[in-house]
């Protein structure tokens, strides 16, 4: 089910009126119950796909507490739930990739291989609930929490709708209290999730899917443009991404509060960053976080030599990568922000901020422009696509006028009005940004006065109303991932 289709418009008040209703010892069961439904309404069968992975997490857990004087269970115990875990992420998402690569192997030494294609549907959000399966499981390995003893609870907490199918990836110590605490309702949290729910809907229906038709137009065939066009193109999908994917978050941490239930904050203004390491923790923090806590400070993280250093960095941006999609183009996305990373701790190391302005306008400018270079790969469908779009982007730079003039017009942005449209619509999620960032608080919009809250968010609600595309329901970006 989608956050921006109707179905969830009736789903979302029947289940908040339900929730308050009843006493609170049941309502846990009507979270695990509707997140169920929710997950299994476009395809029931994978209902029974997250329920074998919360089983398998849940006992697991359970034994590894069980055996604590047991080093040697515990564990083969913890390998055999990531085991579970990455194989079935495996089978659904990279089986057919590795299957290809294999038989490219065998090909350039001559023995014949017939693939084994998988014809099988991607599961929505596999790649999140997995992850949060293992760092459960892994953590009360640890001993940095303990297993949860009622199935039922843990099972709500494994598939709480509103983060299931993309994010964010919550952490046990968070989530999992909050689905056994005994809750009251609040009238001014709930009035807030609202408003950081509509907040994510302009930022998806009105921006997001606007520059969706520029962006798929132009790198569905990009062969067919040149010049400023493909520029515009990869300005706006690393404009579209930003708001497709902060916006889910956005509504995602909204409907938690009509609950609630407090999710942990997604993205920080990650397009104000002044440096690769600072944009990483601001953009996608639970799964940043998550990478550095069960991926690169297990290899050794900082602790190592530069040279050994260099290599996590590599390798964590890789899987990172590899995490996104099974295919070259995520891959090769994922190295280079490894290798940014690289270049900036071999250059600069943990640099402190300028004290001059011009500086730090420069160095977010670099960054900005080195992850829109990056993001070519991410969206494009093939590398080659992604090199052609970079390698004929300032093709017809030597004629500005011409150039920009062409580029607007193949691209299909004719006209005074869808610019100014864009570049308004845009402009007021980079200016709340900013102001964030200068406030260091991204709420801070709640404590100006209500008056002006309300005329802000009446706005953001006619320019939905105006702006959206009308029956058309898009899916958002990271669902297939």
């Amino acid at each position: 089910m989608l956050f921006n289709s109707l179905e969830f418009m009736f789903f979302l008040p029947v289940i908040f009126t339900i929730f308050w209703i009843m006493p609170d010892r049941y309502r846990w069961f009507l979270l695990l119950v509707s997140s169920y439904f929710f997950y299994m309404f476009e395809i029931p069968q994978y209902g029974f796909l997250i329920l074998g992975i919360t089983i398998v997490s849940y006992v697991s857990a359970l034994l590894i507490e069980k055996n604590v004087t047991n080093e040697k269970n515990r564990k083969i115990i913890l390998f055999f739930s990531i085991f579970i875990c990455l194989t079935t992420l495996f089978i659904f998402k990279y089986f057919n990739f590795f299957d290809r690569i294999f038989d490219q192997l065998l090909c350039s030494v001559k023995i014949k291989y017939d693939p084994f294609t998988l014809n099988i549907i991607l599961p929505v959000g596999i790649s999140f609930y997995t992850f949060q399966t293992m760092s459960y499981v892994i953590d009360v390995y640890r001993g940095d929490i303990r297993a949860e003893k009622h199935f039922g609870k843990y099972a709500a907490f494994v598939s709480f709708f509103p983060q299931l199918v993309a994010g964010p990836i919550e952490r046990t110590q968070n989530l999992l209290p909050q689905i056994h605490k005994e809750k009251k309702f609040n009238y001014d949290q709930a009035i807030t999730g609202m408003k950081q729910m509509l907040w994510g809907y302009y930022k998806k229906l009105v921006v997001s899917d606007m520059l969706s038709p520029y962006v798929k137009n132009v790198f569905e065939q990009p062969q067919e443009f040149q010049g400023f066009s493909l520029v515009i193109a990869s300005i706006f999908f690393s404009i579209q991404i930003y708001c497709d994917f902060s916006g889910y978050s956005d509504i995602a941490i909204g409907v938690s509060k009509l609950f609630g239930i407090n999710l942990m904050k997604n993205f920080d203004s990650p397009y104000f960053s002044k440096s690769l390491r600072e944009f990483w923790n601001r953009w996608h923090i639970s799964l940043s976080t998550w990478f550095r806590d069960y991926v690169y400070i297990p290899m050794g993280g900082n602790r190592v030599g530069k040279l050994r250093h260099c290599f996590n960095l590599l390798i964590t941006f890789m899987i990172s990568g590899l995490w996104h999609g099974a295919d070259w183009t995520f891959i090769i996305w994922g190295s280079i922000h490894g290798l940014g990373q690289i270049l900036e701790t071999l250059l600069f190391g943990k640099a402190k901020e300028s004290r001059y302005l011009p500086i730090r306008v420069l160095q977010t400018i670099i960054v900005d422009i080195f992850c829109i270079l990056a993001w070519v790969f991410f969206v494009s469908n093939t590398v080659s696509d992604a090199f052609y779009v970079i390698a004929h982007s300032f093709s017809g730079l030597s004629a500005p006028i011409s150039y920009i003039r062409n580029g607007l017009s193949d691209i299909q942005l004719k006209g005074f009005a869808p610019c100014l449209l864009i570049g308004i619509t845009s402009l007021i999620v980079f200016i709340y940004d900013y102001i964030a960032i200068k406030k260091k608080s991204s709420d801070w919009f709640l404590k100006s006065s209500r008056i002006v809250q309300w005329i802000y968010y009446i706005f953001l609600g006619l320019m939905i109303l105006f702006f959206s595309q009308k029956g058309v329901t898009t899916e958002f970006i990271y669902f297939q991932f």
